[in-house]
């Protein structure tokens, strides 16, 4: 006889056991509230009851409440799963009363309503609480038997599960916004070139999420006409690449203006952030526009070539000679010139443009350089053209681009 209570006693604790490891693995596999809402409830409906619903307080309402009292908050639903007519039979009868009894009283609560036109109603409600606070509530509905004690605890468990989740969503969109308005105010427009130099520049973030990243493009306006094009990218993403993407840009600033060649400018620029601890490595292409000499002349760190867009709508690949990626105290840089017509428009791009996951990156180059676009458009045109043929705004990583063209002297 002590065996056999023995030995159900292990079953039920391995049923407890068993369910609660279906319920983390199944509940919070986003950072999506609705996701969550949405899980929550196909848990309920496949571990416990024929019909569940998921609401959630709206932010607007100061969601979430303290947990333990009702503050007033709107609930909206956010998910549903299984039988649908038992939901519908439960408006009838005060189903609000049921959820906000369990927002009071902070724990999960059972009732019992016999609807006129079908078989006794059993219903629980459980408050969603994560450290302190309530994020909703969940209503779990079935026809005939009452909630077991186990079969409560375990809503219960799931309930808390979710809301340890939503947590989780509040403070990652806090963090992103956090991030997104630094980036915002860290990139700054590039300077004005010369009025010899039509520019156009785009930044395209692939969210505004912490996945926000350190690509920049820059002009510095030189002597006798001239001026530096530059375009980078700082290693990995969120708060620390946009720090140190700014620390790289106000660095090149400062070392460009001593008007020095392009190469021994990303050899200072490497040298200086190299001896910055901490700091991520960079890639960067400088481009400095002659129109005196209808010349360009180009230095790379680690960065991708740029491509020059003819008068007939072709492309070309510029083939550049490239250095190590700045920051790594390896500074090793070559210059390498380039006749551009007065018709040619040079691109320099951040990888986020061409890079596709799984692909040779020479294959995303010849994509790039296989393109025809429009003639006689100008350059901003052109540089929007080429952005949505390659779907820029679909990219899996931030796009930074900059197009330039000659202006002809009056």
């Amino acid at each position: 006889m002590e065996g056999d209570l023995a030995s159900g006693s292990g079953r039920a604790a391995a049923d407890r056991f068993g369910r609660a490891e279906r319920a983390v693995a199944a509940i919070g596999t986003t950072l999506g509230a609705r996701r969550t809402a949405a899980e929550l409830a196909a848990f309920l409906v496949e571990e416990l009851c024929d019909c569940a619903t998921v609401d959630l307080f709206r932010p607007q309402d100061g969601a979430p409440v303290q947990a333990g009292r009702h503050a007033g908050g709107s609930l909206h639903s956010a998910a549903t799963a299984g039988r649908r007519e038992l939901l519908d039979a439960l408006e009838k009868i005060p189903r609000a009363d049921v959820s906000v009894r369990a927002l009071d009283e902070g724990h999960p609560i059972t009732a019992s309503f016999t609807p006129q036109d079908g078989a006794d109603l059993v219903a629980l409600s459980v408050p969603l609480p994560a450290w302190g606070r309530v994020y909703g509530v969940a209503l779990a509905l079935r026809t005939g038997r009452p909630f077991e004690d186990d079969e409560t605890a375990a809503a219960h468990f799931a309930a808390r599960l979710a809301a340890v989740h939503l947590r989780h969503a509040d403070e990652h969109r806090e963090v992103g916004a956090r991030v997104w308005d630094l980036q915002r105010v860290l990139l700054t427009d590039p300077g004005r070139p010369h009025p010899n130099v039509d520019l156009a520049t785009r930044y395209l973030p692939v969210g505004r999420g912490t996945l926000v990243g350190g690509d920049w493009c820059e002009t510095v306006r030189l002597h006798f006409g001239r001026t530096l094009l530059v375009i980078g990218d700082v290693m990995g993403h969120g708060l620390d690449a946009a720090v140190d993407m700014n620390a790289y840009r106000s660095m090149l600033r400062y070392v460009a203006s001593t008007d020095l060649p392009p190469h021994r400018i990303l050899r200072r620029v490497d040298a200086a952030m190299s001896e910055e601890s901490g700091r991520r490595p960079a890639t960067c292409l400088l481009a400095l526009v002659d129109p005196a000499r209808a010349t360009v002349a180009f230095a790379s760190a680690g960065h991708l070539p740029p491509v020059v867009f003819h008068r007939d709508g072709s492309a070309g690949l510029v083939p550049l000679p490239v250095g190590p990626p700045l920051g790594t105290g390896l500074g090793t840089y070559e210059v390498s010139a380039l006749p551009l017509a007065p018709d040619d428009t040079l691109m320099m791009f951040t990888d986020g443009l061409v890079e596709r996951r799984g692909e040779d990156i020479d294959t995303s180059l010849a994509r790039l350089s296989a393109l025809r676009v429009r003639p006689g458009l100008e350059v901003s045109a052109l540089l929007d053209e080429i952005l949505d043929r390659l779907g820029a705004e679909q990219a899996g990583d931030d796009v930074a681009a900059l197009a330039a063209r000659l202006r002809p002297r009056p």
